[in-house]
């Protein structure tokens, strides 16, 4: 039987063991799988972009339950442009910048990217502890480069950009194919 092209989900004995008791190419491999799939829901942007689904909601309902959809339907895109946002607004303040990038590499493989648990001196971290300490940490380094005006400006500046255009892009045609996936569909009501 071959395995060709398949992901190990675990290692042979020996080696390093950077999480889990994986080796470092293990783990490589298996991010970048799961870097792929969390990619693989990004849509197109040219249908992000479309200038022909633009238009004004009818209601303030309407406008919410675009939101909705678009946050469901664009979720991927939506987090790469508040992620670029955040890091042009760093382009000039170089400290900040390389912190960011250091705490972003560390939620990426502590965190997103890890599909075994994390273990440390023999013991399982559980994701709680971990995400609380990858908070904390990242917090505090962010507070001691006194960029955190900067990122909180930028990060407000990019949920606005995102539900700007969530509540202005047409969500018909997209609607049907986000129902469960991120929320509950809402049932339409009728007046009498």
């Amino acid at each position: 039987m071959s395995k060709y092209g398949t992901i190990p989900t675990s290692s042979s004995a020996g080696g390093g063991a950077p999480l889990g008791g994986a080796s470092p190419l293990d783990f490589i491999s298996r991010a970048k799988a799961r870097g792929a799939s969390a990619l693989a829901t990004r849509r197109p942007w040219r249908e992000l972009g479309d200038v022909h689904a633009i238009g004004l909601p009818p209601s303030l309902g309407d406008a919410y339950l675009r939101v909705r959809a678009n946050l469901a339907h664009f979720a991927m895109n939506y987090a790469i442009v508040v992620l670029v946002v955040v890091f042009l607004s760093l382009l000039w303040h170089p400290v900040s910048l390389i912190v960011f990038l250091v705490c972003m590499l560390a939620w990426l493989v502590l965190y997103f990217l890890r599909d075994e648990p994390l273990v440390l001196f023999g013991r399982v971290v559980a994701d709680g502890y971990v995400l609380a300490a990858l908070a904390v940490v990242t917090l505090g380094l962010l507070l001691l480069t006194d960029a955190t005006a900067n990122i909180l400006s930028s990060l407000l500046i990019g949920l606005v950009l995102v539900v700007l255009h969530a509540a202005l892009h047409k969500a018909e045609d997209n609607a049907d194919d986000e129902v469960g996936r991120w929320y509950a569909p809402v049932p339409q009501q009728t007046s009498h």
